[in-house]
């Protein structure tokens, strides 16, 4: 690890002054002047690994938004706010009874001891999990260095993406708690020079395309503030279902979250969204049309599932993630279907 100056402040307005330049204006994710620094569960953990080297991280735990904006449930939705941690939201009785697709997604995401320090804001902010991105003796990750290549390409690329994917780059997103907040239509709010803005949580993440080391649309000093969910009719009948090598502290090889509003046997509203398979947080948006109106069997259901990977490109070690994709998709709306509300 480099040297770094540490700085410590109780203002969101000097964190944001004092942050400098950022990912999205460097030539690579080495070379960030500065970082936010929360739980720290993967900074520093990058920081150690020599990927990222940031000359300045500014501890913002103590900032006045951090200490009032924890969770926050009313009549109109729920608010978390950035700084709470996993462990917080994913054990709150309300959210558990009314959110349980966000409660799950951060349950299964990590052990104990990390949910109890990482924060919702850096959860949704993480790095992939590429070995080539995390090791930094192979040169070619256009992640870490654009223009240097892509290893995993035509490296072992099990664990990579089958979706969003692009000749840049194939990295996994590696997360569970955002394909929850985009299932339920959430909002994230940020805070940067420019003041607060929101929009919707969809919007926060980029897929890889020509430049892979732009992952968020974030100005570079901005900051997240919250995450607003809005009261919805199928927000309870909602789940996480996660499919992984091991049963405990592991990255998903697919994952869903699903929220299902029924009428009867009928399905009136659907959303769906996959992790594990893609570079992305990723919404089955077309999968979701064709099961509104209809009965869950299992001709619909398999026409969903085609439909959400018909666009899938697989590399020579994660072809499998194609079918099992499809099956996660299938056993996640079923289960969701059959759930006592």
């Amino acid at each position: 690890m480099q040297p770094f100056r540490f700085a410590r402040t109780t203002e969101t307005k000097s964190a944001v002054l004092m942050h400098g330049s950022s990912a999205n204006d460097a030539s690579s994710s080495e070379s960030v002047s500065a970082q936010y620094l929360a739980g720290g569960t993967t900074l520093l953990d990058l920081m150690k690994l020599g990927v990222m080297r940031p000359e300045q991280v500014i501890d913002i735990n103590d900032l006045e938004h951090g200490k009032a904006g924890n969770i926050e449930f009313g009549a109109d939705g729920l608010r978390l706010g950035a700084m709470s941690r996993m462990s917080a939201a994913a054990d709150h009785p309300d959210i558990r009874r009314n959110f349980p697709v966000v409660s799950q997604s951060l349950q299964l995401a990590a052990s104990a001891q990390i949910r109890n320090m990482a924060s919702l804001g850096g959860n949704v902010l993480q790095r992939t999990r590429c070995t080539y991105f995390r090791d930094v003796s192979y040169e070619n990750c256009n992640k870490r260095k654009p223009g240097s290549g892509c290893a995993a390409l035509d490296g072992f690329n099990r664990p990579h993406a089958v979706l969003g994917t692009s000749d840049q780059c194939i990295a996994t997103y590696p997360g569970d708690f955002a394909q929850a907040l985009i299932a339920l239509d959430a909002l994230v709010e940020v805070v940067g020079r420019n003041g607060i803005r929101e929009f919707p949580f969809s919007k926060l993440h980029r897929q890889p395309g020509e430049a892979p080391h732009l992952e968020t649309t974030l100005a570079p000093e901005e900051m997240i503030m919250s995450f607003y969910i809005p009261k919805s009719p199928y927000a309870r009948r909602s789940l996480f279902l996660k499919v992984r090598d091991r049963e405990s502290y592991e990255f998903a090889l697919a994952s869903a979250a699903v929220a299902l509003e029924l009428d009867r046997d009928r399905v009136k509203q659907a959303r769906i969204a996959l992790g594990g398979v893609a570079t992305v947080p990723w919404r089955a948006s077309k999968a979701e049309q064709i099961l509104v109106g209809e009965r869950l069997n299992d001709a619909i259901l398999d026409t969903a599932a085609e439909v959400a990977f018909k666009d899938a490109v697989s590399r020579s070690h994660n072809a499998f993630k194609v079918e099992l994709g499809k099956r996660t998709l299938v056993r996640a709306v079923r289960e969701a279907a059959a759930m006592e509300i």
